[in-house]
């Protein structure tokens, strides 16, 4: 089983920039297909981005693309997003998610992931 912990988040104005972590423990993150996920108030979680294991291939959601990266450090064993251009529609609570190996038509889809972190906010004012 893979612990995370989501960190970074916080309060920036709109065209902003934000970096979030997200440290693991238990599983090294280089085994794992893993994700960010956002879900706003009154809104389901939603798919952000997603790197898979073997090679390295990202998947963005339209809304993101472009001014959102994910990435991972395989020395620490944590996975980032970073976000340029923050948009008000971006506020929520972001988290990351890993599973071993993920369907690649479900990739974008919140049940692919076993592992959860616990979320961070970030809010993103006008």
């Amino acid at each position: 089983q893979v612990q995370l912990v989501d960190s970074g988040g916080g309060l920036v104005q709109a065209g902003g920039s934000l970096r979030l972590s997200c440290a693991a423990s238990g599983r090294t993150l280089r085994t794992q297909d893993t994700a960010w996920f956002r879900q706003a108030p009154g809104k389901e979680r939603e798919f952000v981005a997603a790197i898979r294991k073997n090679g390295g291939a990202t998947f963005y959601a339209d809304s993101v693309k472009g001014r959102f990266t994910i990435s991972r450090d395989n020395a620490k064993n944590t996975l980032s997003l970073q976000m340029d251009s923050l948009k008000p529609e971006d506020t929520a609570v972001y988290y990351c998610a890993t599973t071993g190996t993920a369907i690649l038509s479900t990739i974008r889809t919140a049940r692919a992931y076993s592992s959860w972190g616990q979320g961070i906010q970030v809010t993103v004012s006008s």
